[in-house]
């Protein structure tokens, strides 16, 4: 099931579906429409935009 900006609010936990640490889905990129996503790595703040059709729910 290809996942969709319907299917996820602020606050989700996903993560790839190739697998990686468990992000925080922050909302729509505005320039790109990808899904803004955060994590931590060591103590450092990490953002990035994929495509929801990468994404899954954290389980």
């Amino acid at each position: 099931m290809t996942m969709t900006k319907d299917d996820l609010k602020p606050g989700d936990l996903v993560q790839l579906k190739s697998g990686g640490p468990v992000m925080t889905y922050e909302g729509e990129a505005y320039m790109t429409g990808d899904a803004l996503c955060c994590w931590f790595d060591g103590g450092k703040r990490m953002r990035e935009g994929f495509t929801f059709a990468a994404l899954k729910r954290a389980e």
